[in-house]
């Protein structure tokens, strides 16, 4: 009888674990059907000047004092010329980041260089003058090579999810309205609006 339960459990136990497996590669083949590339962009109108607003976004170092989802930021060693930095999230996850391109203080384009990460792509800001101030617009190009990330990041996020916090901490950093607006040019019209404008 000992025998015989004892490969009952086991029997029962092979078939929780099937179970598991199966639904892990369940959710990885429908990941494969959603896109593995996204674009979402996002703007902030700001009191401040563009000088100022270059000021706040091109320290790096500073972004732990204002960013509620910075906990630590690290310069790294230089790639190719680029400045490389190493930013550590409020659950402790690490991401390094090189800035691509910097022409004060209008354009700014910062890449994760991670290889193996969940996740990859870059942010592109711009900031534009205006008559009370200036016009920030973030834009994410991102990846999510991993079918099961790819399906979770549907789910429980949307492309505009960071830029968004980020862009509000911002707000608040420069003292403005955390009010966004979806950027006038075409260009950087996200991959949710135009999904919309097709509909």
């Amino acid at each position: 009888m000992a025998v015989e339960a004892i490969w009952q459990m086991v029997v029962w136990l092979l078939i929780g674990l099937g179970s598991v497996i199966g639904v892990l590669v369940l959710l990885a083949v429908i990941g494969c059907f959603l896109p593995r590339h996204h674009v979402a962009a996002r703007s902030l109108r700001s009191k401040r000047p563009p000088e100022e607003v270059w000021n706040v976004v091109s320290d790096y170092a500073a972004a732990p004092s204002w960013h509620p989802e910075i906990k630590a930021v690290e310069r790294l060693a230089d790639k190719g010329g680029h400045d490389v930095w190493r930013e550590t999230d409020r659950r402790g996850y690490p991401v390094q980041l090189e800035t691509l391109e910097a022409v004060a203080p209008r354009r700014l384009v910062r890449a994760i260089t991670d290889e193996g990460g969940p996740f990859s792509g870059q942010w592109e800001f711009e900031i534009e003058p205006m008559e009370d101030g200036s016009r920030v617009t973030l834009t994410e190009r991102g990846q999510v090579p991993n079918p099961f990330f790819r399906l979770m990041f549907h789910l429980f996020m949307t492309p505009s999810f960071y830029i968004e916090i980020y862009l509000k901490a911002l707000a608040a950093k420069l003292g403005d309205a955390a009010t966004l607006e979806l950027p006038e040019s075409t260009n950087h019209r996200d991959t949710e609006t135009l999904k919309r404008q097709k509909k």
